[in-house]
């Protein structure tokens, strides 16, 4: 409301969230230009339509948390033609590593303080599965390749829910690897710098995805062709992931990786890493 508008409507699906916001609304004056809805976007009517959509449903892979979906909802049901989404863009990067360079003088282990909530994730979805892994304050040094856009979120433009690109990535540096780390860039408005969550602190992750159970040694010059598609789970909001890479290196050999990252659900113990994270007992 500070910054001039007439009324604002804030949707909530939490619903302890809904009710703590909505515990605050008399602190505000005036009350009567905030309206608090409690549901999801894509069920609720909402009415006059807005002329600015703001959200924050952007996860670490870009669409994890379905923006693609909700955004493409609102731009249909609630925002007037021309309406505006901030953020602006939200774009996916990826690049070659091995992960144990990127925890450098550290055992590959989930952090303590990590436990109680992946054990409420599992809870959550009623068994373990092969989790996306988050890697903390990672050197941008350990990098084998620059980084380029694997998934690419235009919410002001050709907003896709679904799509697939395909990504060509020139190893810069030796050194041996055996899958990507993937990390967010936001616009909030498209003329500003973007939030780089590599490089700068934020409150998003950057995320290691596995492809080859042995690291492979690479040279400058090795070529790591990855496909990566974003593709609606059965609940048609969030996606799943889905990772096929091919290896060339200088001396003619290629290798082959893939994986599947299911929204929920999905494979346990089904890589190396995840075998090695997760002891059979």
């Amino acid at each position: 409301m500070q910054a001039g508008a007439r009324h604002a409507v804030a949707v909530e699906v939490i619903e302890d969230a809904f009710h703590k916001a909505a515990a605050n609304l008399p602190a505000l004056t005036p009350q009567d230009r905030i309206t608090l809805l409690l549901g999801e976007s894509t069920c609720l009517h909402i009415a006059p339509r807005a002329d600015v959509c703001v959200a924050e449903i952007i996860g670490s892979l870009a669409g994890a948390e379905g923006a693609a979906a909700v955004l493409a909802d609102a731009r249909s049901r609630h925002l007037e033609p021309g309406g505006l989404v901030i953020p602006h863009r939200a774009v996916t990067l990826a690049a070659a590593v091995r992960l144990s360079d990127l925890l450098p003088e550290q055992p590959v282990a989930f952090a303590e303080a990590s436990l109680p909530y992946l054990q409420s994730i599992f809870d959550w979805h009623r068994g373990p599965f092969d989790v996306r892994l988050r890697v903390e304050n990672p050197s941008a040094d350990a990098l084998l390749s620059e980084g380029a856009p694997v998934e690419v979120l235009d919410f002001n433009g050709d907003l896709r829910t679904e799509q697939r690109t395909a990504t060509r990535l020139v190893v810069t540096r030796p050194g041996r690897m055996d899958g990507v780390l993937t990390w967010l860039n936001l616009w909030c408005l498209p003329d500003e710098e973007p939030l780089d969550a590599l490089h700068m602190k934020t409150n998003w992750a950057t995320i290691y995805l596995p492809l080859f159970d042995s690291p492979v040694p690479v040279a400058p010059g090795d070529i790591l062709e990855l496909s990566f598609a974003a593709s609606l789970s059965d609940d048609g909001v969030h996606p799943d992931y889905q990772l096929d890479a091919v290896l060339r290196t200088a001396d003619g050999q290629q290798h082959h990786g893939s994986l599947e990252s299911p929204h929920h659900g999905g494979a346990f113990r089904a890589r190396a890493i995840y075998r090695a994270l997760f002891p059979a007992r």
